[in-house]
């Protein structure tokens, strides 16, 4: 326990001073520097609200003097207030220093003092010359170049600027600088759920230049993954396919959403996980092999942790479902992609699969499922003769097609 009190004043008196540190100053690592420790003020913030909502206004200024100078620092930080949970967090805060029942003159005016930082950060957040200051000379603009529109009209600056560096291709003299696009990044990380930045996101997640290695911060695809996920912003296709086949823990971290979302329940109701999987975007993103790859794969692991667990065929099924859907909307010839999808299945077992059990007459459908039958059989009997082909990978192919899994126990 005393361990955990100097652990909580030790980060007090950083935060703290950390804050002092941004109101003084306004360079460019300045903001760099609030952008890459957002996450971890954030987190400070949580843990002191779990304690000063334990305790009453007079003991929290007993044991925290300065809490109002430390949260009157961050009320006036925009790059900090631009961040809704920030925002959030600061407001619980402060509440719990309103004294319900003040006493005297001082405990009356401290809580007049509160009720303005409260004004202040409930006001929708504007955009003033003053709070843009730090962020147009970061990115090399004159507050005064804009008035009415500012944050508008520099997003539109910004996003032609973006345009034209990716037309011009190898023109290295005309393109943005990789070390502009990587700062241009970082200042986005805590605004990216503003809704006037959805355009400047979205040309930052589709711009693809010609550096051999990524040009934007890690910590920008997470926080647009975040905001994605928790349906803070709404992206377009191409946005988002392009977010996870540029950054694989955000892949990662929106297929674990996905499995939590469908498994959180042991009711296991197909038209729920219909609706979650075409929800997640993830079938679409999967058109894109690359992205398919590694789903499947984490569909792979799940199912043999739980030792084919019946929710988990039944999702896989339905993503799988999902996908063929996605890939006959985009025309790919369905055969063909399977291949491209599943390298370690047979080919012509791919092939069988490729047609639904329900486009054939009812009549006819003994005939193709004797063939899927007698192709893993073989599969089996290669694997003794020494084949290198795994039989499992053509048993895993074959669970992703619910519609032939299902159809024996169909029949009369």
């Amino acid at each position: 326990m005393a361990q955990e009190s100097a652990d909580l004043a030790s980060d007090y008196q950083f935060w703290l001073q950390k804050l002092s540190a941004w109101e003084q100053a306004s360079s460019k690592e300045t903001q760099k520097d609030t952008c890459l420790h957002l996450s971890g003020f954030q987190e400070f913030l949580r843990q002191m609200y779990e304690i000063l909502k334990e305790m009453d206004s007079d003991a929290i200024l007993e044991r925290f003097p300065t809490i109002g100078q430390l949260l009157a620092k961050a009320c006036w930080n925009p790059l900090i207030l631009a961040y809704d949970e920030s925002q959030k967090i600061v407001i619980w805060c402060l509440c719990c220093l309103v004294n319900k029942e003040p006493r005297t003159s001082a405990e009356s005016g401290l809580n007049s003092w509160i009720r303005g930082l409260l004004s202040h950060v409930l006001s929708a957040f504007r955009f003033d010359m003053k709070e843009v200051c730090l962020f147009t000379k970061s990115l090399g603009y004159e507050s005064i170049d804009y008035y009415p529109s500012l944050l508008k009209n520099m997003v539109l600056s910004l996003v032609s600027e973006l345009r034209e560096s990716h037309l011009n291709g190898l023109n290295t003299q005309s393109r943005m600088a990789p070390e502009r696009m990587m700062s241009l990044s970082q200042v986005c990380v805590p605004l990216v759920t503003l809704p006037d930045m959805e355009p400047l996101v979205e040309a930052l997640l589709t711009y693809h230049g010609h550096e051999p290695q990524e040009v934007l911060a890690p910590e920008f695809f997470e926080a647009v993954n975040e905001a994605f996920l928790l349906e803070k912003i709404v992206l377009p296709t191409s946005s988002v396919v392009s977010l996870w086949f540029r950054h694989l823990p955000s892949l990662e971290k929106a297929t674990l959403h996905l499995f939590e979302k469908l498994f959180s329940s042991k009711i296991i109701c197909l038209r729920r996980m219909e609706c979650c999987i075409r929800e997640s975007f993830l079938p679409q993103a999967a058109c894109q092999p690359a992205i398919f790859r590694i789903v499947d794969e984490m569909f792979r692991f799940v199912l043999l942790e739980t030792d084919g667990a019946p929710e988990v065929l039944a999702a896989l099924q339905v993503f799988t479902s999902c996908l063929v859907e996605a890939l006959k909307k985009e025309k790919k010839q369905l055969t063909f992609a399977l291949r491209t999808y599943f390298p370690y299945g047979a080919p012509c077992l791919a092939a069988a699969l490729s047609q639904h059990p329900e486009a054939i007459p009812q009549g006819h459908r003994l005939q193709p499922l004797l063939h899927i039958s007698q192709l893993l059989r073989e599969a089996v009997e290669d694997c003794t003769r020494g084949c290198p082909r795994n039989p499992f990978e053509s048993w895993f192919l074959f669970v992703h097609f619910g519609g032939w899994v299902d159809l024996p126990s169909s029949r009369p």
